[in-house]
């Protein structure tokens, strides 16, 4: 398979050398990944906006600094640092990590794609993905950015080392732990989750 006309390599490239479209495409090419991943660790859109900004000016500033390798797994390393320092500029009321009311209809751009045959089963994926951000964002934030990297983004596990700073074991007793404790949040509120075991 042919390589795609600007990879990561050249971009990066281009960037260190003070290009300053090069790394616009790059902005463009993960904007959405980033900002995706930013929401499922803080479960707020604003504070995922404002993490995902942050973590392309970090990205920018350092990116002389990159030594190779994958650059998403580097750049998500970063939106998640950034993701820890909103949570900490944040305070857990004004976060609203519980997600109280969920996503607005602005956020539907961010769920997982629509295979549903008509509008009522569309609602009730979309009600059902609030209820699985709610639920994921009970964990805690090690667990949680381990799920979201491997079970969302389908980073291998070595990947979510690299892109957590952490050994392959950690990250897979990690994911391990965070899925347990997913499955006891939802098998504690069947009146929340048994209506949509038809979807599954």
């Amino acid at each position: 398979m042919a390589e795609a006309e600007d990879p990561d390599e050249q971009l990066v490239s281009l960037s260190k050398d003070g290009n300053i479209d090069a790394f616009n495409s790059l902005v463009l090419r993960y904007e959405t990944p980033v900002f995706n991943l930013c929401y499922r660790l803080l479960g707020q859109r604003q504070a995922a906006e404002d993490a995902t900004q942050e973590a392309f000016i970090s990205a920018f500033r350092s990116i002389r600094r990159f030594s190779g390798g994958n650059f998403r797994s580097w750049l998500f390393r970063i939106a998640a640092n950034e993701s820890k320092d909103e949570i900490r500029r944040r305070s857990r009321k004004d976060l609203a990590i519980s997600l109280d009311g969920g996503p607005g209809e602005d956020d539907t751009g961010i769920d997982a794609p629509d295979h549903s045959d008509g509008p009522d089963a569309s609602a009730e994926r979309t009600e059902l993905g609030n209820l699985l951000q709610e639920a994921l964002a009970s964990l805690p934030f090690d667990q949680r950015e381990a799920i979201v990297l491997v079970d969302y983004f389908d980073f291998r596990y070595d990947e979510a080392a690299t892109a957590v700073n952490a050994s392959v074991g950690t990250v897979k007793s990690r994911i391990h732990r965070g899925r347990e404790r997913l499955r006891e949040y939802i098998r504690a509120r069947p009146e929340l989750f048994s209506p949509y075991r038809r979807l599954e």
